[in-house]
């Protein structure tokens, strides 16, 4: 296994920064990371599958040490698709299989769909794709995604979020997960140092107010995901119901693998992380 390294990419009139394990010949994943984290949510899937395979997971666009765009135009998820089709091509490959959560598993969906050149295959964590989302919409859900609605208030939430030293933050990380003690004193250290460099949260907030209206209550045709596709979550999430990901595979036009587990919430690959691992590795060399 090897050490993680890091690096730029140049991918148009943004530079992204990007940890980077491995080397797998012809063999690319690519872990892209959801709010409010960085590539050091997959620090360990980095680092477990880097025996077999050239793994990097980008700081997406707007957090840590990536360029952070001032419009809230430049978060859309069209942008952040491409912004993953210009890493991959920025390191010498045509296609990767393309592992997302949370956010990272919106652009992911986005990506297969818009862009399926580029995916050999699919991994999504915790969030299903758009039209399964909006299919599946209740007023619970509606009422579990209230920080959603919040987050377009101007000024006011980077204010409440970046008080007493991201205090909300950080306790949303530790008090949402199934077991106690996922992420440690170290670990929320990480996160605070990567929290520092984001222009007073902004840019994080800002993929919320940039797509959340049209992908909650537009009315575009699906497009059916033509790759191999993996969907995994952790039963006990509290922000995306487990009604919210029902019929996944409804949206799946190729090959299809559910998994579920029933002792971790929504940070799964840090929850169950030898669970996703082996899960990933199988459904990798499949």
């Amino acid at each position: 296994m090897s050490e993680i390294t890091f690096d730029y990419a140049q991918i148009g009139g943004v530079k992204l920064h990007y940890a980077i394990a491995g080397s797998g010949g012809e063999k690319l994943v690519v872990l892209l990371h959801g709010f409010p984290e960085f590539w050091y949510s997959w620090r360990k899937q980095l680092v477990a599958l880097s025996d077999e395979y050239t793994v990097v997971a980008p700081d997406m666009r707007g957090y840590n040490l990536s360029d952070k765009p001032e419009n809230i135009a430049d978060y859309h998820i069209d942008k952040l698709v491409d912004d993953v089709c210009g890493l991959i091509g920025h390191l010498g490959y045509e296609k990767a299989a393309v592992v997302g959560h949370d956010w990272g598993a919106a652009v992911a969906w986005a990506m297969a769909a818009k862009h399926p050149e580029y995916v050999s295959k699919l991994c999504a964590l915790q969030v299903p794709p758009v039209a399964v989302w909006q299919k599946n919409q209740t007023f619970k859900q509606f009422l579990t995604s209230w920080y959603m609605f919040f987050f377009q208030i101007p000024f006011l939430p980077e204010w409440l979020l970046s008080r007493n030293d991201f205090a909300l933050l950080a306790d949303g990380l530790k008090n949402s997960t199934a077991e106690k003690n996922i992420f440690g004193d170290a670990d929320i250290a990480e996160y605070k140092k990567a929290w520092r460099e984001t222009d007073n949260l902004n840019s994080l907030l800002n993929y919320y107010r940039a797509n959340v209206w049209q992908r909650l209550f537009s009315k575009e045709n699906p497009v059916k995901i033509k790759v191999p596709t993996l969907f995994i979550y952790g039963e006990k999430d509290q922000a995306v119901l487990p009604e919210t990901v029902k019929g996944v595979g409804e949206a799946v036009d190729a090959p299809f693998t559910e998994i579920r587990i029933p002792d971790a919430a929504h940070w799964v690959q840090q929850e169950a992380a030898e669970v996703v691992t082996d899960t990933l590795r199988e459904f990798l060399a499949a």
